[in-house]
């Protein structure tokens, strides 16, 4: 349980963290929090899921005149994280993008002979970041897609970061007809390795069903409608708007578990089974659970 409410002290938010204490009663804990002046929007970090582009495009468009209409309480960057792969429509060029954000990647040597996202992965460290430091960016929202029927799911490192589970919480009220789950990767700091982790705070919204190089209007929609959501609840938070505890699962993975394959080739031998195929509840089934998968023989 978490969760209470906020109001603004100097450049600070209080944030009251209702806890279930051991007696099964309800305590209490005042929380001082920082507010968030500085959040980025981040899109493309895989080139070819394309709803988080184009809605890094449109927004980018609107940025400009927003800033000049009024004064907002929050700051936002627009990113395009990876414009090579966007132009390309492809996940990434020479490596993936986003598994470059750790901390060895981010602080070895550089040479001119590296990969494209290495390169990039330091340019959006120095924009974002530097990952760990007081000046890097108050919250990061990467988008991505996913081809499973999964619905709406924060990723994020940390289980206990009230600020994200706040912000879930409130697109789980704002949002009803989408399923949503909050699914916590058990990384350190310095391993973890995506770019939502470059921020203070982060989570990459990830939603699905689409396929790869496409758009679908419903998962932009819903793309869109959480991230307005998001911003909201963070000008809400900056402003001293008050937030009533509650409860949030948390997915935490366990193990990965790989398709059978044989012995001699290391070929898949098997695929998820029709009547399990399209069903959300059974990628969770397959991602967090200490369970085998119920496959059919290819």
């Amino acid at each position: 349980m978490f969760g209470a409410c906020t109001f603004n002290f100097w450049h600070f938010s209080l944030l009251y963290l209702s806890l279930f204490a051991l007696s099964q009663m309800e305590v209490d804990e005042l929380m001082c929090l920082p507010r968030l002046p500085r959040v980025a929007v981040c899109g493309g970090t895989h080139g070819n899921e394309l709803s988080g582009v184009y809605l890094v495009r449109e927004l980018l468009k609107v940025e400009k005149k927003a800033v000049e209409e009024e004064e907002e309480p929050v700051s936002v960057m627009i990113v395009l994280s990876n414009p090579r792969a966007t132009q390309q429509c492809h996940r990434y060029v020479d490596t993936d993008l986003n598994r470059c954000f750790t901390h060895a990647t981010l602080n070895g040597p550089i040479s001119d002979t590296d990969p494209y996202e290495i390169i990039r992965s330091r340019e959006l460290n120095a924009l974002l970041g530097p990952k760990g430091s007081r000046q890097a960016v108050d919250l990061v929202c990467d988008l991505h897609n996913t081809t499973a029927n999964m619905g709406m799911c924060f990723i994020t490192y940390s289980d206990c970061d009230w600020i994200c589970l706040h912000i879930f919480r409130h697109l789980q009220k704002e949002i009803p007809d989408i399923p949503m789950r909050f699914i916590h990767f058990d990384v350190s700091n310095k391993e973890s390795y995506s770019l939502d982790s470059v921020g203070k705070h982060g989570f990459a919204m990830e939603i699905g069903p689409q396929p790869h190089g496409v758009v679908r209007s419903n998962i932009y929609t819903a793309m869109k409608g959480g991230v307005q959501h998001m911003l909201d609840w963070v000008r809400l938070f900056n402003s001293g708007a008050i937030f009533r505890g509650g409860f949030v699962d948390v997915f935490t993975m366990v193990k990965h578990i790989d398709y059978p394959r044989d012995s001699v080739t290391h070929n898949i031998t098997a695929a998820i089974h029709p009547h399990l195929q399209v069903r959300p509840e059974m990628y969770f089934y397959l991602q967090c659970l200490k369970t085998e998968p119920s496959c059919v023989e290819l």
